[in-house]
């Protein structure tokens, strides 16, 4: 038998053998290296494993959102439980690393479990949605009332039996304010016959995903009332918490009218139902958003004015003040006034946030430790996320939880701490350093959520900072002061005087919202964020924010990257296709965005000009000279780097003869059309019928370079996405 070379013939099988095990020497000695620099790094740098076990919790419920599959979740899962037990299972010698050791198992452990978590939560709580729009008459259970009266309607939350599949469903429908009955509350069963509609995906690559919504609110289809409603059984009077937050919220109505009342509402009960639309878009182009959400903010000062006023009056018992420490009762006393007020005002994701955050401060002050700590701000986040993990990937958990650590993070910093120190000042000095501080704390946290607001919302308020630096305290000092107040004067009938200075601080509110929002350049929009670039600016930021030392100033070059990613290298897309084919946007023709249709949606033409990028009002483009349109179609040229692309778009369902589309196809690069279009239409690139869209969703056209993005790239196998369902 003839010998059979090794090594290419020349070499003899021990010098292969010893040649390996050189490389695999040389690498080991490489990763011991790495190894040992990791580990005086962590030692260094004074690295502490509290807020990063939130991070790693917080990472495995993002893993789960981002991989498609349950095969790839559960390889997550694998390789994390891999990593902890290969970093436990090495020795204990103190050459081995102990501290680099310890921080491997137990980040991958919580990274593990955050997957777990959030995997069963979908689980448990996910409603399979209806397969297709049906108009059904239902007997149901109402679960809950929703006030909007700026909408004109009452929302309510109904759970019923489903004959056809055999299985209870929770539906929400609209009710207009007009066929609204007394008894129409929590607990009433009711009769009604409704047009009910599968939760909605993304109309656009990047938009908001209301069918994953849906899913872990446990919706099985949302819709609109025809008819009336017939009450089988009124609800109880008064007896739930939301029935108390309705009548707060309409006596302070009915004490405040106009605008002022409605914001009045919101901070007493949380209701933003009354908030007309022209207001609450100058809160947000103004930056002034987050104080119509019920938080820190909020709850901070219900709970520090309780600490207050309990310590005060406790202090006024002297056998008391000799014999107990009043700080624990006060602490007490304020955290029973912290959670009452997040019970009344719904209990949302930003609001127990900030109560969990409010109590751990209450602890802390009773023990005499150190109150505003990172460690504070990951138990606040850790015991969200186990409720609510699904909140992670909203928009209201990430502005939450990224302000709170800027706030933190900036007031803990050694410069900070010096610059706040106490000194021998007169009061003008110390009142300036306390602007400046407040002015600072206004930029970084406006830096903080920057990235975060462009990424849900493409759209940011430019001069937020300005106008935070004096809501902030109108509201802190004045309003929710005057507010609480009234209120407690109107148990004596004597609230007037007190409503109208309330009153009148919340007409100040508004109109520093509505100035900052009429200012020429006061928003700017922005085309859709990568996951990459996002990615970059939430790393760079908790490094930033979580290491201590001169180590944070590396958290400055991922950030760094993602900013000039995010101005070079973010395109606006050509072409915006929406997921029913009915809503097409061109951009790149002049500085205003081309629509097939003038719709009379604003949720649509809103979505199409901010996902392009693009302010002003869109051109219908049947009014767009470049243009040729008739009732059933519309044909345009636009030229990308020196090529023109040809777009054929469909404006009607009336059939056309086969033989005219198919000519007409043949000379398009793209084809849109809101039906299914016959196998000969043939466009040069694309034809984006009804057929694709309901495997794509909504799509997003480059012409540079063509490609296509989808909104079902993001998606995977999720319960919600109706993709994963065929």
């Amino acid at each position: 038998m003839p010998e059979v070379p090794l090594g290419g013939g020349s070499e003899r099988p021990d010098a292969a053998v010893q040649r390996n095990w050189r490389s695999a020497a040389r690498l080991s000695s490489v990763a011991d290296g790495l190894a040992d620099r990791a580990e005086a790094f962590l030692a260094a740098a004074g690295f502490d494993r509290g807020p990063w076990l939130a991070v790693a919790f917080a990472a495995g419920i993002a893993a789960w959102f981002l991989l498609a599959s349950p095969w790839q979740w559960a390889g997550a899962m694998a390789a994390g439980a891999f990593l902890a037990l290969a970093a436990a299972s090495t020795g204990s010698d103190r050459r081995e690393r102990p501290g680099l050791r310890l921080a491997v198992a137990s980040l991958s452990i919580l990274f593990v479990a955050g997957i777990a978590v959030v995997w069963l939560r979908s689980e448990i709580v996910g409603a399979e949605p209806l397969d297709r729009p049906r108009v059904e008459r239902i007997e149901a259970r109402v679960l809950d009332r929703i006030e909007q009266p700026a909408e004109e309607r009452v929302r309510i939350v109904l759970a019923y039996r489903d004959a056809e599949a055999a299985m209870a469903r929770k539906v929400r429908v609209n009710v207009p304010l007009g066929e609204d009955l007394p008894g129409l509350g929590e607990g009433a069963i009711v009769r009604l016959r409704a047009r009910l509609m599968p939760p909605s995906p993304p109309m656009l690559p990047g938009g908001y995903d209301f069918a994953r919504a849906a899913w872990f609110q446990g919706f099985a289809a949302t819709g609109s009332l025809i008819g009336g409603i017939e009450i089988v059984r009124p609800a109880e009077e008064g007896g739930t918490l939301a029935s108390v937050q309705r009548r707060l919220a309409a006596h302070v109505r009915s004490s405040l009218p106009g605008s002022p009342g409605t914001i009045a509402a919101t901070f007493a009960s949380g209701d933003r139902g009354a908030i007309a639309p022209a207001d609450e878009a100058a809160m947000r182009d103004a930056g002034l958003t987050h104080l119509l959400a019920i938080s820190g903010l909020h709850v901070s000062a219900v709970i520090a004015a309780a600490y207050v006023l309990a310590i005060k009056l406790l202090a006024l018992w002297p056998w008391l003040a000799l014999r107990v420490r009043l700080p624990v009762l006060a602490a007490a006393a304020a955290a029973g006034a912290g959670v009452a007020y997040t019970l009344l005002t719904g209990a949302q994701v930003p609001t127990v946030r900030s109560c969990i955050g409010a109590l751990l401060v209450l602890v802390a002050l009773a023990l005499g430790r150190e109150p505003l700590s990172l460690r504070m701000v990951a138990v606040a986040a850790i015991c969200v996320l186990l409720l609510w993990p699904e909140s992670l990937v909203g928009p209201s958990f990430q502005m939450s939880f990224a302000a709170v650590l800027a706030i933190v993070a900036l007031h803990t910093s050694a410069p900070v701490k010096a610059f706040l120190a106490p000194r021998d000042e007169g009061w003008p000095a110390w009142c300036a350093r306390r602007a400046a501080m407040l002015l600072l704390t206004g930029l970084v946290i406006e830096i903080a959520l920057m990235p975060i607001v462009l990424f849900h919302f493409h759209r940011a308020g430019v001069y937020g900072a300005l106008a935070n630096m004096i809501a902030i305290p109108l509201v802190t000092f004045a309003s929710m002061p005057l507010i609480a107040l009234a209120l407690a004067l109107d148990l004596f009938g004597a609230g007037a005087p007190a409503w109208w200075l309330a009153g009148k601080s919340l007409e100040l509110l508004l109109a520093i919202a509505h100035f900052t929002a009429g200012q020429p350049g006061a928003v700017k929009l922005a085309p859709q964020m990568g996951l990459g670039t996002i990615a970059l600016f939430v790393a760079g930021g908790l490094w930033l924010a979580l290491w201590r030392g001169k180590a944070r100033l590396l958290g400055l070059a991922p950030a760094a990257i993602a900013a000039a990613l995010l101005i070079a290298a973010t395109p606006a897309p050509d072409v915006l296709v929406s997921s029913d084919g009915r809503h097409v946007g061109i951009a790149g023709e002049g500085d205003r965005l081309l629509v097939l249709r003038d719709s009379r949606s604003a949720y649509a033409r809103d979505n199409l000009r901010e996902l392009a990028g693009l302010q002003g009002e869109p051109i219908p483009l049947a009014q767009w000279p470049g243009a040729r349109c008739s009732r059933d179609f519309c044909v345009l040229t636009i030229r990308r780097d020196g090529r023109p692309w040809t777009l054929l778009m469909a404006r009607s369902r009336t059939l056309v003869e086969e033989r005219a589309l198919a000519a007409a196809c043949d000379r398009a690069d793209v084809v849109v059309a809101d039906r299914f279009l016959p196998r000969s239409c043939r466009p040069r690139w694309l034809k984006a019928d009804r057929r694709l869209l309901e495997r794509t969703g909504g799509l997003a056209l480059y012409l540079d370079r063509p490609r296509m993005v989808s909104g079902a790239e993001s998606q995977g196998e999720h319960g919600w996405w109706r993709g994963a369902r065929r």
